[in-house]
Protein backbone atom coordinates (compact mmCIF):
# COMPACT_ATOMS: atom_id res chain seq x y z
CA UNK A 1 0.00 0.00 0.00
CA UNK A 2 1.65 3.63 -0.63
CA UNK A 3 2.35 5.77 2.00
CA UNK A 4 0.41 8.79 0.90
CA UNK A 5 -2.66 6.10 1.02
CA UNK A 6 -1.81 4.70 4.25
CA UNK A 7 -1.33 8.90 5.27
CA UNK A 8 -4.66 9.63 4.41
CA UNK A 9 -6.66 6.46 5.76
CA UNK A 10 -4.60 7.46 9.37
CA UNK A 11 -5.48 11.73 8.74
CA UNK A 12 -9.39 10.34 8.44
CA UNK A 13 -9.24 8.40 11.47
CA UNK A 14 -7.79 11.47 13.37
CA UNK A 15 -10.44 13.50 12.00
CA UNK A 16 -13.07 11.18 13.13
CA UNK A 17 -11.62 11.16 16.57
CA UNK A 18 -11.93 14.80 17.20
CA UNK A 19 -15.18 14.70 15.31
CA UNK A 20 -13.88 16.69 12.59
CA UNK A 21 -14.85 14.72 9.52
CA UNK A 22 -18.03 13.31 10.51
CA UNK A 23 -19.96 12.38 7.26
CA UNK A 24 -22.77 14.75 6.61
CA UNK A 25 -25.63 12.08 5.77
CA UNK A 26 -28.72 12.87 3.80
CA UNK A 27 -30.92 13.86 6.85
CA UNK A 28 -29.57 14.41 10.47
CA UNK A 29 -29.02 11.51 12.53
CA UNK A 30 -30.90 12.50 15.71
CA UNK A 31 -28.86 11.80 18.66
CA UNK A 32 -30.52 9.64 21.11
CA UNK A 33 -31.52 11.08 24.65
CA UNK A 34 -28.09 10.71 27.43
CA UNK A 35 -29.92 8.01 29.39
CA UNK A 36 -30.40 6.16 26.34
CA UNK A 37 -27.25 5.89 24.52
CA UNK A 38 -24.28 8.14 25.57
CA UNK A 39 -21.39 8.13 25.44
CA UNK A 40 -22.07 6.30 22.14
CA UNK A 41 -22.98 8.62 19.02
CA UNK A 42 -25.23 7.53 16.16
CA UNK A 43 -23.77 10.02 13.52
CA UNK A 44 -19.53 8.38 14.66
CA UNK A 45 -21.35 4.96 14.01
CA UNK A 46 -22.59 6.23 10.85
CA UNK A 47 -19.24 7.92 9.33
CA UNK A 48 -17.07 4.87 10.53
CA UNK A 49 -19.24 2.43 8.30
CA UNK A 50 -19.31 4.77 5.43
CA UNK A 51 -15.67 4.53 5.22
CA UNK A 52 -15.81 0.59 5.85
CA UNK A 53 -17.98 0.15 3.41
CA UNK A 54 -16.90 2.46 0.77
CA UNK A 55 -15.92 1.46 -2.67
CA UNK A 56 -11.97 2.15 -1.60
CA UNK A 57 -11.96 -1.02 0.85
CA UNK A 58 -13.65 -3.09 -2.10
CA UNK A 59 -15.95 -5.35 0.63
CA UNK A 60 -12.89 -6.22 3.06
CA UNK A 61 -11.72 -9.64 1.87
CA UNK A 62 -9.13 -11.50 3.55
CA UNK A 63 -5.54 -11.11 1.56
CA UNK A 64 -7.29 -8.52 -0.80
CA UNK A 65 -5.77 -4.87 -1.11
CA UNK A 66 -9.03 -4.45 0.93
CA UNK A 67 -7.77 -5.75 3.69
CA UNK A 68 -4.37 -3.59 3.61
CA UNK A 69 -6.38 -0.72 3.75
CA UNK A 70 -8.25 -1.85 6.38
CA UNK A 71 -5.59 -3.01 8.50
CA UNK A 72 -4.16 0.43 8.08
CA UNK A 73 -7.27 2.58 9.09
CA UNK A 74 -7.99 0.49 11.94
CA UNK A 75 -4.37 0.82 13.56
CA UNK A 76 -4.93 4.57 12.52
CA UNK A 77 -8.10 4.59 15.05
CA UNK A 78 -6.67 2.83 17.57
CA UNK A 79 -3.26 4.78 17.76
CA UNK A 80 -5.44 7.97 17.71
CA UNK A 81 -7.90 7.31 20.48
CA UNK A 82 -4.86 6.74 22.74
CA UNK A 83 -4.90 2.79 22.51
CA UNK A 84 -1.69 0.63 23.56
CA UNK A 85 -1.05 -2.49 20.99
CA UNK A 86 -1.90 -6.09 22.49
CA UNK A 87 -0.80 -8.13 19.29
CA UNK A 88 2.40 -9.94 18.97
CA UNK A 89 5.79 -8.80 19.45
CA UNK A 90 4.00 -5.69 21.09
CA UNK A 91 2.67 -4.80 17.52
CA UNK A 92 -1.39 -4.08 17.01
CA UNK A 93 -1.67 -7.17 14.47
CA UNK A 94 -1.57 -10.76 14.91
CA UNK A 95 -1.03 -12.83 11.89
CA UNK A 96 -3.02 -15.50 10.86
CA UNK A 97 -2.02 -18.10 7.94
CA UNK A 98 -4.71 -18.91 6.17
CA UNK A 99 -5.15 -21.54 3.08
CA UNK A 100 -7.17 -19.66 0.32
CA UNK A 101 -8.47 -21.71 -2.76
CA UNK A 102 -11.14 -20.79 -5.04
CA UNK A 103 -13.15 -23.33 -7.22
CA UNK A 104 -12.90 -22.84 -10.69
CA UNK A 105 -15.87 -21.76 -13.43
CA UNK A 106 -18.05 -24.85 -14.61
CA UNK A 107 -16.94 -27.85 -12.47
CA UNK A 108 -17.85 -30.90 -13.54
CA UNK A 109 -20.51 -32.42 -11.25
CA UNK A 110 -22.84 -35.72 -12.18
CA UNK A 111 -24.40 -38.03 -9.66
CA UNK A 112 -26.28 -41.15 -11.17
CA UNK A 113 -25.17 -43.83 -13.07
CA UNK A 114 -25.67 -45.22 -17.09
CA UNK A 115 -28.36 -43.44 -18.93
CA UNK A 116 -29.71 -42.33 -14.94
CA UNK A 117 -26.31 -40.09 -14.63
CA UNK A 118 -27.31 -36.14 -14.30
CA UNK A 119 -25.14 -33.18 -14.40
CA UNK A 120 -25.70 -30.90 -11.44
CA UNK A 121 -24.75 -27.18 -11.88
CA UNK A 122 -22.52 -25.25 -9.52
CA UNK A 123 -24.51 -22.46 -7.56
CA UNK A 124 -28.06 -23.81 -9.25
CA UNK A 125 -28.40 -27.68 -8.37
CA UNK A 126 -25.08 -27.92 -6.08
CA UNK A 127 -22.58 -25.32 -4.44
CA UNK A 128 -18.89 -27.01 -4.19
CA UNK A 129 -15.95 -26.23 -2.30
CA UNK A 130 -12.91 -27.12 -2.14
CA UNK A 131 -10.38 -26.33 1.30
CA UNK A 132 -7.22 -28.91 0.83
CA UNK A 133 -4.68 -26.91 -1.01
CA UNK A 134 -4.65 -29.30 -4.08
CA UNK A 135 -4.95 -28.07 -8.23
CA UNK A 136 -7.71 -30.64 -8.81
CA UNK A 137 -10.46 -32.73 -6.88
CA UNK A 138 -11.51 -35.74 -9.06
CA UNK A 139 -14.03 -38.47 -7.83
CA UNK A 140 -15.41 -41.08 -9.31
CA UNK A 141 -17.92 -42.86 -9.10
CA UNK A 142 -17.71 -42.75 -5.14
CA UNK A 143 -20.75 -44.38 -3.22
CA UNK A 144 -22.93 -41.83 -1.78
CA UNK A 145 -24.54 -42.84 2.40
CA UNK A 146 -27.04 -40.63 3.78
CA UNK A 147 -25.93 -40.23 7.59
CA UNK A 148 -28.91 -38.53 8.96
CA UNK A 149 -28.46 -35.30 10.88
CA UNK A 150 -24.39 -36.32 10.91
CA UNK A 151 -24.63 -36.43 15.50
CA UNK A 152 -22.10 -38.27 17.06
CA UNK A 153 -23.03 -37.41 20.57
CA UNK A 154 -22.54 -39.65 23.67
CA UNK A 155 -23.97 -37.48 26.55
CA UNK A 156 -27.20 -37.40 24.70
CA UNK A 157 -27.57 -41.13 23.51
CA UNK A 158 -26.99 -40.32 19.94
CA UNK A 159 -25.11 -41.91 17.65
CA UNK A 160 -25.87 -41.25 13.65
CA UNK A 161 -23.05 -42.93 12.50
CA UNK A 162 -23.03 -46.69 14.00
CA UNK A 163 -19.81 -47.46 13.07
CA UNK A 164 -20.70 -46.98 9.09
CA UNK A 165 -17.26 -46.95 7.18
CA UNK A 166 -17.01 -43.27 5.12
CA UNK A 167 -13.56 -43.95 3.75
CA UNK A 168 -14.06 -43.24 -0.05
CA UNK A 169 -17.69 -42.48 -0.23
CA UNK A 170 -19.68 -39.37 -0.29
CA UNK A 171 -21.64 -38.34 3.39
CA UNK A 172 -25.09 -36.75 2.91
CA UNK A 173 -26.39 -34.83 5.79
CA UNK A 174 -29.72 -33.36 6.85
CA UNK A 175 -29.00 -29.36 8.24
CA UNK A 176 -29.71 -28.72 11.82
CA UNK A 177 -30.59 -30.81 14.77
CA UNK A 178 -32.70 -34.15 14.97
CA UNK A 179 -35.28 -32.53 17.27
CA UNK A 180 -35.06 -29.30 15.22
CA UNK A 181 -38.47 -30.69 13.56
CA UNK A 182 -39.37 -33.34 15.86
CA UNK A 183 -43.21 -33.31 16.88
CA UNK A 184 -44.57 -34.24 20.73
CA UNK A 185 -43.86 -37.70 21.34
CA UNK A 186 -41.06 -38.25 19.19
CA UNK A 187 -37.87 -39.72 20.32
CA UNK A 188 -35.80 -36.92 19.61
CA UNK A 189 -38.10 -34.34 20.55
CA UNK A 190 -36.07 -32.30 23.18
CA UNK A 191 -32.89 -34.33 22.83
CA UNK A 192 -31.00 -31.40 21.80
CA UNK A 193 -32.97 -28.04 23.09
CA UNK A 194 -35.72 -28.36 21.18
CA UNK A 195 -36.11 -25.60 18.55
CA UNK A 196 -32.58 -24.01 19.51
CA UNK A 197 -29.85 -25.34 17.68
CA UNK A 198 -26.89 -26.81 19.22
CA UNK A 199 -23.34 -27.31 17.67
CA UNK A 200 -24.20 -30.36 16.24
CA UNK A 201 -26.35 -28.54 14.09
CA UNK A 202 -23.92 -26.57 12.55
CA UNK A 203 -22.16 -27.22 8.94
CA UNK A 204 -19.13 -26.52 10.15
CA UNK A 205 -19.57 -29.61 12.68
CA UNK A 206 -20.76 -31.59 10.09
CA UNK A 207 -17.99 -30.92 7.64
CA UNK A 208 -15.55 -31.72 9.89
CA UNK A 209 -17.27 -34.74 11.26
CA UNK A 210 -17.52 -36.28 8.30
CA UNK A 211 -13.89 -35.26 7.71
CA UNK A 212 -12.72 -37.50 10.68
CA UNK A 213 -14.51 -40.51 9.39
CA UNK A 214 -12.70 -40.09 5.72
CA UNK A 215 -15.39 -39.22 4.05
CA UNK A 216 -14.59 -38.04 0.44
CA UNK A 217 -17.09 -35.70 0.10
CA UNK A 218 -19.63 -34.22 2.61
CA UNK A 219 -23.24 -32.78 1.23
CA UNK A 220 -25.40 -31.05 3.15
CA UNK A 221 -29.14 -30.47 1.92
CA UNK A 222 -29.97 -27.10 2.08
CA UNK A 223 -33.51 -26.00 3.69
CA UNK A 224 -33.77 -22.47 5.32
CA UNK A 225 -36.06 -23.09 7.95
CA UNK A 226 -32.85 -25.51 9.30
CA UNK A 227 -30.51 -22.89 7.92
CA UNK A 228 -31.43 -20.11 8.93
CA UNK A 229 -31.25 -18.30 5.69
CA UNK A 230 -31.97 -18.81 1.91
CA UNK A 231 -29.77 -20.72 -0.97
CA UNK A 232 -28.39 -17.04 -1.77
CA UNK A 233 -26.30 -16.82 1.55
CA UNK A 234 -25.17 -20.44 0.56
CA UNK A 235 -23.28 -19.57 -2.97
CA UNK A 236 -22.26 -16.11 -1.76
CA UNK A 237 -18.42 -16.96 -1.62
CA UNK A 238 -18.55 -18.05 -5.11
CA UNK A 239 -16.89 -21.24 -4.49
CA UNK A 240 -13.82 -19.13 -2.77
CA UNK A 241 -12.77 -20.89 0.69
CA UNK A 242 -10.21 -20.14 3.37
CA UNK A 243 -9.52 -22.15 6.31
CA UNK A 244 -6.26 -22.06 8.54
CA UNK A 245 -2.99 -23.84 7.76
CA UNK A 246 -2.99 -27.20 9.21
CA UNK A 247 -0.42 -29.84 9.68
CA UNK A 248 -0.56 -32.33 7.18
CA UNK A 249 -1.04 -35.29 9.68
CA UNK A 250 -3.19 -36.08 12.68
CA UNK A 251 -5.86 -34.77 15.01
CA UNK A 252 -7.41 -31.52 13.20
CA UNK A 253 -4.71 -31.69 10.20
CA UNK A 254 -5.52 -31.35 6.76
CA UNK A 255 -6.31 -35.21 6.30
CA UNK A 256 -9.16 -34.70 8.10
CA UNK A 257 -10.61 -32.32 5.95
CA UNK A 258 -12.65 -33.86 3.20
CA UNK A 259 -11.21 -32.64 -0.39
CA UNK A 260 -14.76 -31.36 -1.24
CA UNK A 261 -17.58 -30.27 1.15
CA UNK A 262 -20.83 -29.27 -0.97
CA UNK A 263 -24.54 -28.16 -0.08
CA UNK A 264 -27.83 -29.03 -2.24
CA UNK A 265 -31.35 -27.63 -2.08
CA UNK A 266 -34.11 -29.73 -0.90
CA UNK A 267 -35.89 -30.11 -4.14
CA UNK A 268 -32.39 -31.42 -5.57
CA UNK A 269 -31.62 -33.80 -2.84
CA UNK A 270 -35.58 -35.75 -3.74
CA UNK A 271 -34.77 -36.08 -6.87
CA UNK A 272 -31.24 -37.96 -5.67
CA UNK A 273 -33.04 -39.83 -3.23
CA UNK A 274 -35.59 -40.94 -5.94
CA UNK A 275 -32.66 -42.65 -8.06
CA UNK A 276 -31.87 -44.42 -5.56
CA UNK A 277 -35.78 -45.49 -5.29
CA UNK A 278 -35.65 -43.84 -1.51
CA UNK A 279 -38.26 -41.33 -0.04
CA UNK A 280 -36.09 -37.99 1.20
CA UNK A 281 -39.21 -37.16 3.45
CA UNK A 282 -39.54 -40.99 5.00
CA UNK A 283 -36.17 -41.28 6.07
CA UNK A 284 -35.65 -37.66 7.03
CA UNK A 285 -38.55 -38.63 9.66
CA UNK A 286 -36.62 -41.76 10.33
CA UNK A 287 -33.15 -39.86 11.03
CA UNK A 288 -35.15 -38.36 14.35
CA UNK A 289 -34.99 -41.55 16.08
CA UNK A 290 -31.81 -42.49 17.46
CA UNK A 291 -32.05 -45.89 16.25
CA UNK A 292 -31.46 -44.58 12.81
CA UNK A 293 -29.01 -46.38 10.69
CA UNK A 294 -27.09 -45.02 7.65
CA UNK A 295 -28.49 -45.95 4.83
CA UNK A 296 -26.52 -46.06 1.42
CA UNK A 297 -27.96 -44.80 -2.25
CA UNK A 298 -28.11 -47.73 -4.10
CA UNK A 299 -27.62 -47.20 -7.61
CA UNK A 300 -26.51 -43.63 -6.78
CA UNK A 301 -22.71 -42.68 -7.35
CA UNK A 302 -20.82 -39.38 -7.00
CA UNK A 303 -18.39 -38.07 -9.98
CA UNK A 304 -16.59 -34.82 -9.89
CA UNK A 305 -13.93 -32.80 -11.70
CA UNK A 306 -13.00 -30.01 -10.09
CA UNK A 307 -10.07 -27.05 -10.51
CA UNK A 308 -9.54 -25.36 -7.74
CA UNK A 309 -6.12 -21.94 -7.24
CA UNK A 310 -5.02 -22.11 -4.15
CA UNK A 311 -1.97 -19.46 -2.29
CA UNK A 312 -1.03 -19.33 1.33
CA UNK A 313 -2.96 -15.95 2.91
CA UNK A 314 -0.57 -14.31 5.92
CA UNK A 315 -4.12 -12.30 7.36
CA UNK A 316 -4.45 -9.71 10.10
CA UNK A 317 -5.74 -9.64 13.25
CA UNK A 318 -5.62 -6.32 14.86
CA UNK A 319 -5.55 -5.78 18.71
CA UNK A 320 -5.51 -2.95 21.20
CA UNK A 321 -6.10 -2.45 24.91
CA UNK A 322 -6.28 0.14 27.45
CA UNK A 323 -4.74 -1.37 30.25
CA UNK A 324 -5.81 -1.62 33.84
CA UNK A 325 -5.31 0.36 36.71
CA UNK A 326 -5.10 -2.39 39.71
CA UNK A 327 -5.32 -5.82 37.74
CA UNK A 328 -4.03 -5.45 34.56
CA UNK A 329 -3.40 -9.03 34.39
CA UNK A 330 -7.35 -9.41 34.47
CA UNK A 331 -9.85 -8.35 31.20
CA UNK A 332 -12.85 -7.68 29.82
CA UNK A 333 -13.07 -8.35 25.75
CA UNK A 334 -14.41 -6.61 23.31
CA UNK A 335 -14.41 -7.54 19.65
CA UNK A 336 -16.21 -7.80 16.01
CA UNK A 337 -15.05 -8.72 12.80
CA UNK A 338 -13.57 -6.45 10.15
CA UNK A 339 -14.03 -9.01 7.28
CA UNK A 340 -16.65 -9.14 4.42
CA UNK A 341 -17.00 -11.03 0.92
CA UNK A 342 -15.01 -8.84 -0.95
CA UNK A 343 -15.41 -8.24 -5.16
CA UNK A 344 -17.89 -11.00 -6.21
CA UNK A 345 -16.05 -13.88 -8.44
CA UNK A 346 -18.53 -13.17 -11.60
CA UNK A 347 -18.89 -8.91 -12.46
CA UNK A 348 -22.46 -7.55 -12.95
CA UNK A 349 -24.55 -7.79 -15.74
CA UNK A 350 -22.79 -4.69 -17.44
CA UNK A 351 -19.70 -6.06 -16.07
CA UNK A 352 -18.82 -3.62 -12.97
CA UNK A 353 -16.98 -4.54 -10.36
CA UNK A 354 -19.94 -6.21 -8.01
CA UNK A 355 -18.54 -5.34 -4.14
CA UNK A 356 -20.15 -7.45 -1.46
CA UNK A 357 -19.72 -4.38 1.24
CA UNK A 358 -20.30 -5.96 4.64
CA UNK A 359 -21.54 -2.19 5.96
CA UNK A 360 -23.72 -3.70 8.43
CA UNK A 361 -22.18 -7.13 8.55
CA UNK A 362 -19.79 -6.39 10.49
CA UNK A 363 -18.56 -2.63 9.64
CA UNK A 364 -21.09 -1.74 12.03
CA UNK A 365 -19.98 -4.16 14.79
CA UNK A 366 -16.59 -2.55 14.27
CA UNK A 367 -17.89 1.24 14.63
CA UNK A 368 -19.66 0.26 17.61
CA UNK A 369 -16.18 -1.43 19.16
CA UNK A 370 -14.77 2.11 18.23
CA UNK A 371 -17.20 3.75 19.74
CA UNK A 372 -16.90 1.39 22.87
CA UNK A 373 -13.22 2.37 22.87
CA UNK A 374 -13.60 5.98 22.72
CA UNK A 375 -16.30 5.27 25.59
CA UNK A 376 -13.43 3.78 27.73
CA UNK A 377 -10.44 6.25 26.82
CA UNK A 378 -12.15 9.23 27.89
CA UNK A 379 -13.81 7.36 31.29
CA UNK A 380 -11.34 6.80 34.55
CA UNK A 381 -9.13 3.76 33.70
CA UNK A 382 -10.76 0.65 34.95
CA UNK A 383 -9.20 -1.89 37.13
CA UNK A 384 -9.21 -4.70 35.07
CA UNK A 385 -7.57 -4.30 31.56
CA UNK A 386 -9.74 -3.40 28.38
CA UNK A 387 -9.13 -5.69 25.58
CA UNK A 388 -9.91 -4.62 21.51
CA UNK A 389 -10.06 -7.50 19.06
CA UNK A 390 -11.03 -7.12 15.56
CA UNK A 391 -10.95 -10.73 13.57
CA UNK A 392 -10.36 -11.80 10.21
CA UNK A 393 -12.09 -14.35 8.22
CA UNK A 394 -15.35 -14.38 10.39
CA UNK A 395 -16.84 -14.92 6.99
CA UNK A 396 -15.35 -18.27 6.44
CA UNK A 397 -15.74 -20.13 9.49
CA UNK A 398 -14.87 -18.05 12.39
CA UNK A 399 -11.08 -18.34 11.60
CA UNK A 400 -8.97 -15.44 13.02
CA UNK A 401 -11.30 -15.41 16.37
CA UNK A 402 -10.55 -19.45 16.49
CA UNK A 403 -6.72 -19.02 15.61
CA UNK A 404 -6.81 -16.25 18.20
CA UNK A 405 -8.23 -18.44 20.85
CA UNK A 406 -5.90 -20.93 20.36
CA UNK A 407 -2.90 -18.14 20.52
CA UNK A 408 -4.05 -15.58 22.50
CA UNK A 409 -2.11 -12.76 23.22
CA UNK A 410 -3.53 -11.70 26.64
CA UNK A 411 -4.56 -15.04 28.99
CA UNK A 412 -8.06 -16.34 28.17
CA UNK A 413 -8.13 -17.81 32.19
CA UNK A 414 -8.10 -14.18 33.57
CA UNK A 415 -10.33 -12.75 31.11
CA UNK A 416 -13.70 -12.02 32.68
CA UNK A 417 -15.97 -11.68 29.90
CA UNK A 418 -16.31 -11.29 25.59
CA UNK A 419 -18.50 -9.10 24.30
CA UNK A 420 -19.22 -9.72 20.54
CA UNK A 421 -21.30 -6.98 18.57
CA UNK A 422 -21.89 -8.55 14.81
CA UNK A 423 -24.48 -6.69 13.15
CA UNK A 424 -27.06 -4.17 14.76
CA UNK A 425 -30.68 -3.45 13.79
CA UNK A 426 -30.87 0.46 11.43
CA UNK A 427 -33.76 0.40 12.12
CA UNK A 428 -34.41 3.20 14.95
CA UNK A 429 -34.61 3.05 18.78
CA UNK A 430 -36.23 0.17 20.58
CA UNK A 431 -38.23 -1.01 23.87
CA UNK A 432 -35.42 -4.08 24.35
CA UNK A 433 -32.58 -5.54 23.20
CA UNK A 434 -32.45 -8.95 21.59
CA UNK A 435 -30.05 -11.17 22.89
CA UNK A 436 -28.47 -14.50 21.67
CA UNK A 437 -28.11 -17.51 23.80
CA UNK A 438 -29.94 -16.45 26.68
CA UNK A 439 -29.46 -18.38 29.74
CA UNK A 440 -25.80 -19.30 29.52
CA UNK A 441 -24.15 -17.10 31.89
CA UNK A 442 -24.23 -14.43 34.72
CA UNK A 443 -23.18 -12.04 31.85
CA UNK A 444 -26.73 -11.55 30.96
CA UNK A 445 -27.59 -10.30 34.93
CA UNK A 446 -25.47 -7.24 34.05
CA UNK A 447 -26.75 -6.67 30.55
CA UNK A 448 -30.49 -6.61 32.11
CA UNK A 449 -29.34 -4.01 34.68
CA UNK A 450 -27.98 -1.82 31.96
CA UNK A 451 -30.82 -1.95 29.66
CA UNK A 452 -33.19 -0.98 32.48
CA UNK A 453 -31.29 1.62 33.07
CA UNK A 454 -32.22 2.98 29.58
CA UNK A 455 -35.63 2.34 30.60
CA UNK A 456 -35.38 -1.07 27.94
CA UNK A 457 -35.88 -5.34 29.09
CA UNK A 458 -33.83 -8.08 27.67
CA UNK A 459 -35.88 -10.04 24.83
CA UNK A 460 -34.01 -13.70 24.04
CA UNK A 461 -33.33 -14.44 20.99
CA UNK A 462 -37.00 -15.32 18.93
CA UNK A 463 -35.45 -18.13 16.73
CA UNK A 464 -32.74 -19.97 18.14
CA UNK A 465 -33.59 -22.66 15.69
CA UNK A 466 -31.07 -20.62 13.42
CA UNK A 467 -28.23 -21.30 16.34
CA UNK A 468 -26.60 -17.48 15.79
CA UNK A 469 -24.97 -18.65 18.96
CA UNK A 470 -22.70 -20.69 17.47
CA UNK A 471 -22.28 -18.35 14.15
CA UNK A 472 -20.11 -15.36 15.43
CA UNK A 473 -16.51 -14.95 16.71
CA UNK A 474 -17.69 -14.98 20.84
CA UNK A 475 -17.95 -18.50 19.92
CA UNK A 476 -14.00 -19.38 19.20
CA UNK A 477 -13.37 -17.93 23.05
CA UNK A 478 -16.97 -19.24 24.46
CA UNK A 479 -15.95 -23.30 23.77
CA UNK A 480 -12.31 -22.30 25.86
CA UNK A 481 -14.08 -21.06 29.20
CA UNK A 482 -14.40 -17.57 28.57
CA UNK A 483 -17.90 -15.98 29.40
CA UNK A 484 -19.18 -14.42 26.76
CA UNK A 485 -22.37 -12.28 25.22
CA UNK A 486 -23.21 -11.71 21.65
CA UNK A 487 -25.13 -8.82 20.75
CA UNK A 488 -26.74 -9.45 16.49
CA UNK A 489 -29.39 -7.59 15.50
CA UNK A 490 -30.68 -10.24 13.45
CA UNK A 491 -31.53 -12.73 16.20
CA UNK A 492 -35.32 -11.37 16.44
CA UNK A 493 -36.72 -8.48 15.71
CA UNK A 494 -36.66 -5.55 18.14
CA UNK A 495 -39.73 -4.12 19.21
CA UNK A 496 -39.16 -0.87 17.91
CA UNK A 497 -40.29 2.73 19.34
CA UNK A 498 -41.96 3.55 15.36
CA UNK A 499 -44.14 0.50 14.42
CA UNK A 500 -43.51 -2.52 17.60
CA UNK A 501 -42.37 -5.97 16.79
CA UNK A 502 -43.86 -6.03 13.71
CA UNK A 503 -41.40 -3.20 12.44
CA UNK A 504 -38.54 -4.84 14.12
CA UNK A 505 -39.66 -8.12 12.64
CA UNK A 506 -39.72 -6.90 9.40
CA UNK A 507 -36.28 -5.16 9.31
CA UNK A 508 -34.58 -8.71 9.90
CA UNK A 509 -36.55 -10.41 7.19
CA UNK A 510 -36.04 -7.79 4.39
CA UNK A 511 -32.27 -7.74 5.56
CA UNK A 512 -31.34 -11.42 6.22
CA UNK A 513 -33.55 -12.27 2.78
CA UNK A 514 -32.02 -9.50 0.62
CA UNK A 515 -28.97 -8.02 2.28
CA UNK A 516 -27.17 -10.76 4.18
CA UNK A 517 -23.89 -11.41 2.61
CA UNK A 518 -25.09 -9.33 -0.53
CA UNK A 519 -23.74 -6.42 -2.34
CA UNK A 520 -26.69 -4.42 -0.94
CA UNK A 521 -25.43 -4.60 2.65
CA UNK A 522 -23.86 -0.99 1.95
CA UNK A 523 -23.96 2.17 3.96
CA UNK A 524 -27.05 4.12 3.72
CA UNK A 525 -27.64 8.18 4.75
CA UNK A 526 -30.86 6.66 5.54
CA UNK A 527 -29.81 4.66 8.34
CA UNK A 528 -31.26 5.20 12.02
CA UNK A 529 -28.86 4.10 14.19
CA UNK A 530 -30.00 5.69 17.68
CA UNK A 531 -31.30 1.69 18.35
CA UNK A 532 -27.51 0.47 17.34
CA UNK A 533 -26.03 3.26 19.85
CA UNK A 534 -28.49 1.79 22.64
CA UNK A 535 -27.53 -1.57 21.84
CA UNK A 536 -23.71 -0.39 22.27
CA UNK A 537 -24.15 1.66 25.09
CA UNK A 538 -25.71 -1.09 26.93
CA UNK A 539 -22.78 -3.55 26.53
CA UNK A 540 -20.06 -0.67 27.37
CA UNK A 541 -21.91 -0.34 30.85
CA UNK A 542 -22.29 -3.95 31.39
CA UNK A 543 -18.67 -4.50 30.27
CA UNK A 544 -17.70 -1.57 32.49
CA UNK A 545 -19.02 -3.20 35.75
CA UNK A 546 -17.18 -6.43 34.92
CA UNK A 547 -14.09 -4.23 34.58
CA UNK A 548 -13.64 -2.67 37.98
CA UNK A 549 -15.28 -5.67 40.13
CA UNK A 550 -13.07 -7.96 41.52
CA UNK A 551 -15.59 -11.07 40.74
CA UNK A 552 -15.79 -13.34 38.20
CA UNK A 553 -19.06 -14.03 35.75
CA UNK A 554 -19.91 -17.80 35.63
CA UNK A 555 -21.36 -19.87 32.98
CA UNK A 556 -25.01 -21.44 34.34
CA UNK A 557 -25.03 -24.80 35.75
CA UNK A 558 -26.49 -26.09 32.38
CA UNK A 559 -24.33 -24.79 30.13
CA UNK A 560 -22.13 -26.37 27.84
CA UNK A 561 -19.39 -24.71 28.59
CA UNK A 562 -19.18 -24.05 32.82
CA UNK A 563 -16.49 -27.42 32.91
CA UNK A 564 -14.03 -25.95 30.65
CA UNK A 565 -13.77 -22.80 32.74
CA UNK A 566 -13.84 -24.66 35.85
CA UNK A 567 -10.86 -26.60 34.23
CA UNK A 568 -8.78 -22.85 34.75
CA UNK A 569 -10.20 -22.18 38.03
CA UNK A 570 -6.96 -21.77 39.99
CA UNK A 571 -5.87 -19.30 37.72
CA UNK A 572 -8.36 -16.72 38.99
CA UNK A 573 -8.17 -14.71 42.47
CA UNK A 574 -10.99 -14.74 44.20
Amino acid sequence: MRKSSIAALAALAIALTTGLALAKPARPVAKAPPSISAPIDPARLSATVKTLASDDFEGRAPGSPGETKTIAYLIARFKALGLQPAGENGGWTQTVPLVHTQVQPNPTIIIGTGDKALPYAQGRDIYVKGVRPTDTVKIDGAPMVFVGYGVNAPERGWDDFKGVDLHGKVAVFLVNDPDFEAQPGEPAAGKFGGRAMTYYGRWTYKFEEAGRRGAIAAIIVHETPGAGYGWSTVIAPGGEDFDVVRPATGPGSMAERTPLSAWMPREKAEGLFKLAGLDFETLKRSARDPGFKPVELTGVAFSADIHVTHSLVNSQNVLAKLPGAKRPNESVMYSAHWDAYGVAPSPGPKGEKVIRYGANDDGLGVAGLLEVARAYKAAPRTDRTIVFGVWTAEERGLLGSEYWGAHPTVPLETMAANYTIDVLQTAGPAHDLVLIGAGQNELETGLAKAAAAQGRTITPDAKPERGLFYRADHFSLAKRGVPVLLIMGIGGGADLVTGGREAGDKWVSDYTAHCYHQACDAWSADWDLRGAAQDVAAIYEAGRVVANSKGWPRWNAGSEFAGVREKSASARRP
